[in-house]
């Protein structure tokens, strides 16, 4: 039966909307409900609803802990339908969200928009059983009042329509209450959307039924009812009655997940206190058609509004669908043809001034922010040439198979003229273009990376622009892509064209290797040139996707090149792949670095600007656009800290010293800067997994993704891949070290499981199993014997006692591959408990024990370890790799080593006293080598005035005049190769001066020519129109005309008479 609510509502003419103030719920903190459902999911897409129009399918309003477990931002969820679906209008709604894939936030702004209508047009587009009213909830009275209503309801009334409320911010203020009637009383129910979004039934006593009963849209016979009763699918007959077997928990079907297609099912808001009204069947067909015309408007606004989006959606991923970076996935012998240019964004009148160095940090942390959207501005506001530029020369057909990729051409005003080889045409084109300095015109040629065919033109170059630096910023193959030929030999020597290439010498370091080649020039045996030294640095740092993890290894790779470039050699050679992204990045920081020193501001935006006019997409991703900015602020903040080791002392002195206005010296304000660099907790997420947490022995020291130590997955097992230990960078390698905690009773196999999987045969334990009462390492190796942890046996086979520390070597054994290895521990025990070793020696004896078993072991990581895995570790780790560079080069930075340990592992080097400890320890290597120099030096000394007096005097005398004048036809020719490269400088310099002068002259005399060229045309042209004028018949000598055509039949076909009549050369003898 339906309520009879005339005499309690107030009458609301569909023109005249309730005010938002009235429709709109308080409490409620969401937008009106959603009913969505995943399409494609459980066969609940368009089959899912063709099989509730089937009536195979529950429906049910979702509760609020089906709602809780859905995800999506203010949106409420909930699985809804009903009579609402049925009709055309929906299925069209459907159809246009499967195939438009428009996202949930736009969906919500148009099922604002339409949803009523549809809901209203469904129902007057069916057939519905006269027991079924559809009535809209406006304003309140309270629940009770509801069911009191529910009971006094008349039973003639029949199915009302709705009309739909639109509120004036777009949001439905529309509440629906589907109502179940039939001509028994006793059987006749109500459906009501209570507040806390549960389907719930009123019987006509006033009785709630439990709320884990839902109706079934099954098409039944109800009980009870007349034989009307029979409904159709779109009937809600009462869920207690219903077939215990139909009813199915929707709750089964997979949850709402964010980004999946989604069919609108019905849109509900709810309220507390509800009034209903109703209106009489006689308005039925009026509101029917008025629903229809609306419902048409409303889906060709959805139809605009969907295109407009879709059109949106195309134009923003057609700016943005290139990516910097190269694409890949290509096999290893294809090359990719072009690289993905970035779109630009329309030019802006935005400036971008030069920056004081002292508001650099400021400046960049400001831009950094929101996800660098203020740097990404900056470079799409970049011009991608600022001038009208050629490229007429890389774009011959003869020219075209020369370029790696077909979009990366070098200017022709700015291009390099390759001396031509007689008889090749266009041989004097190579890719690659000169570019300025800060203040050096020409400093670089950027040129792109050799081509199997294009590297004897890569080697002519070096020859012809005497070239003595070469700086490579790309790996041979990336991604299995070939990025660059490799153009130098592995070892001997090798011809390319008229140039030999033979290697000198070979460096490796941990980010870039130095490679020294001697080259001449073959074949002209008459006029053959000296040999020449070049140097090529080549930084290996330079990862796959991106730019550098920090800009240390690139700063220092910089001013070795710096360093080494003689003073008065040609341009230095730059290339990655292309030559314009790694090339222009290392070209704006070498420059930037120069205005630094010398202006104390950087012009980053200015500077781009103008080596884009030399060279097309320097600088090519956002990215290292602000690698650059990083890298300059790395050095403003923390300047050069390299020292020779014969200045060591010194610094000590000074640092050691108290700083003006402050309590701390200059030691203290070191290890001040390294203890402010920011711990990067988000990018520990496998380590603070609650299954890992255990595993941890000191929760703030817990390993980083990019570098944390894997092991394999334990079959069966989830989380068993970790363990709480960092790959460490070496000087000459990456992966050198892993540093790791001390073992806990429950990770040792875990432990041994990474030793065995990263074939480590080293362990440097620097703690004792207990210190002060308190466990700082589970014994992971046998007193006696042998012990298994899983399938790691661990036997211990020698031990033997030195001066400061133990060795045991032990054999550890897979039983599961059925394999043995040899693996050697050196545990240090003077280490004191608090504080710091009194002296170095131990610790440098350990260092130089461990490297000496690494030369014999192999190249595989170091594992060391303490109790925490940082403090003393770091201390080990920095001190090991300060020493070896110190041999190498004679050169230490402790501030930038230990700086670089702590970006790798949180805490590394822990304290001050650890920190000043790695000062000490290399000062005492450093005086114990000074030492041992000195003895050896005056040995020798000794030998060698021994050796003199036994030989005769006049042997000796000869043998020295020799050396002296060996030595002085060296220091003549170095002098006479210095002054040729000067004078080359010179007279280069000069030719482009004469050069630019004759392509000016050229090019007045061009346009001079162009100019009188056009005069003569237009001379012509108007000669000619003079002589077609002659030839116009006017009335003043027409007759002459028809005259001359008669007697002339060559020149005229025919005449046209005075009379008009047309006279033909045949005419004439007529």
């Amino acid at each position: 039966m339906t309520a009879d609510v005339s005499s309690s509502c107030t009458e609301i003419s569909p023109l005249h909307p309730p005010r938002h103030e009235e429709m709109r719920l308080a409490t409620d903190p969401y937008p009106p409900n959603m009913g969505l459902c995943p399409a494609g999911v459980g066969d609940w897409g368009a089959q899912g609803l063709r099989a509730w129009r089937r009536g195979s399918l529950p429906l049910r309003l979702g509760s609020a802990d089906s709602r809780s477990r859905m995800k999506g931002p203010q949106v409420r969820k909930a699985y809804v339908s009903g009579p609402y679906l049925s009709g055309s209008t929906d299925r069209e709604f459907v159809s246009l969200a499967r195939n438009q894939r428009v996202s949930m936030d736009s969906w919500f702004i148009l099922v604002l928009l339409g949803s009523s209508l549809i809901h209203v047009s469904a129902n007057n587009a069916t057939t519905v059983s006269p027991s079924v009213g559809v009535t809209r909830i406006i304003k309140a009275s309270t629940a009770e009042s509801v069911k009191e209503e529910t009971k006094t309801s008349n039973p003639t009334s029949s199915v009302t329509s709705v009309t739909p409320t639109f509120s004036t911010n777009l949001t439905l203020e529309s509440t629906y209450v589907t109502t179940v009637n039939s001509s028994d009383s006793d059987n006749g129910t109500t459906r009501i959307v209570s507040t806390d979004s549960v389907v719930t039934t009123i019987s006509p006593n006033g009785t709630w039924l439990p709320d884990n009963q839902f109706i079934d849209a099954r098409t039944e016979t109800w009980e009870g009812n007349s034989s009307t009763a029979a409904t159709t699918p779109e009937t809600f007959p009462p869920s207690g009655n219903s077939d215990s077997k139909d009813r199915r928990d929707l709750s089964l079907l997979p949850s709402l997940r964010p980004g999946n297609i989604f069919t609108i099912c019905i849109v509900f808001n709810y309220i507390k206190d509800m009034d209903v009204i109703q209106m009489s069947e006689d308005e039925t067909p009026i509101i029917a058609v008025m629903v229809a015309l609306s419902s048409l408007l409303v889906i060709v606004f959805i139809i605009i509004v969907l295109y407009m989006l879709r059109f949106k959606k195309y134009k923003q991923a057609g700016s943005h669908s290139n990516s910097f970076r190269l694409s890949n996935g290509r096999t290893e012998d294809v090359e990719p043809q072009s690289v993905p240019l970035l779109a630009r964004s329309p030019s802006t009148n935005r400036k971008y001034p030069p920056l004081p160095v002292d508001k650099l940090e400021e400046e960049i942390n400001r831009r950094m922010a929101d996800d660098n959207k203020l740097f990404r501005e900056e470079f799409n506001a970049l011009p991608a040439c600022p001038i009208q530029a050629t490229c007429e020369a890389a774009s011959k057909e003869e020219n075209k198979e020369k370029n790696r990729y077909v979009n990366i051409l070098p200017y022709d005003h700015s291009r390099v003229h390759l001396t031509p080889v007689e008889g090749v045409p266009d041989s004097d084109y190579i890719n690659a273009s000169f570019i300025n300095g800060y203040q050096e015109k020409n400093k670089f040629i950027a040129a792109q990376g050799p081509k199997e065919e294009t590297v004897n033109d890569f080697w002519r170059m070096i020859w012809e622009q005497n070239t003595a630096t070469i700086v490579m910023v790309t790996n041979l193959k990336e991604r299995k892509e070939c990025k660059c030929a490799q153009y130098w030999p592995d070892q001997g020597c090798w011809t390319y064209g008229n140039i030999r290439v033979s290697v000198e010498d070979v460096t490796v370091l941990v980010d870039y290797t130095v490679r020294k080649f001697c080259i001449q020039q073959v074949g002209d045996v008459t006029n053959r040139k000296p040999q020449r030294l070049i140097t090529q640095f080549h930084f290996t740092s330079w990862p796959d996707f991106g730019v550098p993890f920090t800009p240390i290894g690139m700063l220092k790779f910089l001013k070795k090149v710096k360093a080494c470039n003689p003073q008065y050699a040609g341009a230095i050679v730059v290339h990655c792949s292309a030559g314009v992204g790694r090339t222009g990045t290392f070209v704006v920081i070498d420059a930037m670095l120069d205005m630094m020193h010398t202006e104390r501001k950087v012009d980053v935006y200015g500077f781009v600007s103008r080596i884009r006019a030399q060279r097309c997409q320097m600088v090519q991703t956002d990215m290292q656009y602000v690698f650059i900015y990083q890298a300059l602020l790395e050095h403003y903040l923390y300047g050069d800290t390299e020292l020779e080791v014969t200045s060591l002392e010194t610094h000590l002195q000074k640092i050691y010293n108290k700083i003006p206005g402050t309590s701390n010296n200059g030691l203290e304000e070191e290890f001040k800067k390294l203890t402010s660099i920011k711990i990067q907790n988000d990018k520990m997420r496998t380590g603070n997994l609650p299954a890992n947490m255990k595993k941890n022995r000191v929760l703030q020291i817990i390993p980083y993704e990019f570098n944390r130590v894997i092991i394999p997955v334990k079959r069966g097992e989830e989380n068993t891949d970790y363990v709480n230990a960092s790959f460490i960078d070496g000087y000459r390698q990456k992966d050198s070290y892993i540093a790791s905690q001390g073992p806990l009773l429950h990770t040792i196999e875990d432990f041994w499981r990474m030793i065995w999987e990263w074939k480590s045969c080293s362990i440097v334990m620097l703690t004792e199993l207990e210190e002060r009462g308190q466990e700082k390492c589970a014994q992971y190796w046998p007193s006696d014997g042998l012990v298994s942890y899983g399938d790691i046996t661990v036997e211990l086979k020698k031990e033997e006692e030195c001066e400061s520390y133990t060795v045991r070597d032990l054999l550890v054994t897979n039983t599961r591959e059925n394999k043995s290895r040899q693996i050697r521990q050196f545990h240090f025990h003077g280490w004191p408990e608090v504080g710091i070793p009194s002296d170095g020696k131990g610790m440098i004896n350990i260092i130089a024990a461990v490297q000496k078993q690494q030369q014999q072991s192999g190249n595989h990581p170091i594992t060391v370890h303490c109790s925490a895995g940082a403090g003393r570790t770091g201390t080990f780790c920095a001190l090991s790799t300060v020493l070896e560079r110190v041999k190498a080069e004679g050169i230490l930075d402790v501030f930038q080593t230990v700086k670089s340990l702590r970006l790798q592992r949180p805490h590394m080097v822990q304290t001050l006293e650890q920190y000043e400890f790695c000062y000490k320890v290399v000062q005492e290597y450093i005086d114990a080598f000074s030492d041992y120099a000195n003895f050896k030096m005056e040995f020798v000394s000794e030998v060698r005035r021994k050796v003199h007096e036994a030989r005769s005097g006049v042997e000796a005398e000869r043998k020295a005049r020799q050396d002296i004048a060996e030595h002085r036809e060296l220091m003549a020719w170095n002098q006479a190769e210095n002054q040729r490269l000067q004078e080359l400088r010179i007279e280069r310099l000069r030719q482009e001066a004469r050069e630019q002068e004759q392509r000016q002259a050229e090019e007045k005399a061009r346009q001079a020519r162009e100019t009188q060229a056009w005069v003569q045309l237009k001379e012509r042209e108007v000669q000619q129109l003079q002589e077609e004028a002659k030839n116009f018949i006017t009335r003043e000598n027409l007759e002459a005309r028809v005259e001359e055509a008669l007697d002339s039949p060559k020149s005229y076909n025919w005449a046209v008479t005075r009379e008009g009549l047309v006279v033909t050369p045949q005419h004439k003898g007529s």
